[in-house]
């Protein structure tokens, strides 16, 4: 994880890596399992400038990858909401090209049944609009995982998804008109 840490930091700034503890807390459970079967790692992009993380967890059988937003800030949402309700077409060519497609597969997360209040239900973009998570996950075999190119298989997949995180970066620290909030 520290190789990874150190050439994310040269590709990217990176602000803090957290790894997450293995002890699950078992005060509520029914599973009095002391320890989480999987380890996890989180890496914060640094600077009010560079928003969004990146993450890894191996598992065996459910090793993944995800970057993005999971469960903005309800401020960082609208403002979200309301860049791609003005324009979401820079979104969606970085979202469909080709190579991110094939790396990071479809927006993740739950969307709304029905459009968010004060939006319009019939926007061309609603279907964006309706996301309350702007992430993508790319899921690994445990013979991925194994292999001896897998540190530079996950720095390729978080390269592939810089746009996006640049994107996301700079509708979060603009206003509507692009004017810098930093």
């Amino acid at each position: 994880m520290n190789q990874i840490a150190s050439q994310l930091d040269g590709s990217d700034s990176i602000e803090k890596t957290k790894v997450f503890r293995i002890y699950r807390d078992v005060r509520f459970s029914h599973d009095k399992t002391p320890f989480k079967n999987h380890r996890s790692v989180n890496w914060l992009r640094s600077g009010a400038s560079r928003r969004g993380s990146y993450y890894m967890r191996i598992m065996p059988g459910a090793s993944m990858l995800g970057i993005g937003f999971f469960a903005p800030e309800k401020e960082d949402l609208f403002r979200i909401r309301k860049e791609l309700e003005q324009d979401a077409q820079e979104l969606r060519s970085i979202i469909k090209a080709p190579i991110f497609l094939k790396t990071w597969g479809i927006l993740q997360g739950e969307p709304l049944k029905l459009a968010p209040k004060n939006f319009d239900k019939t926007h061309p973009d609603i279907d964006l609009i309706r996301f309350k998570s702007f992430f993508f996950t790319k899921t690994f075999s445990n013979k991925e995982v194994m292999s001896s190119d897998f540190e530079g298989q996950v720095l390729d997949a978080f390269s592939i998804a810089r746009p996006f995180l640049d994107y996301m970066s700079s509708v979060l620290t603009t206003n509507l008109n692009g004017e810098s909030l930093i």
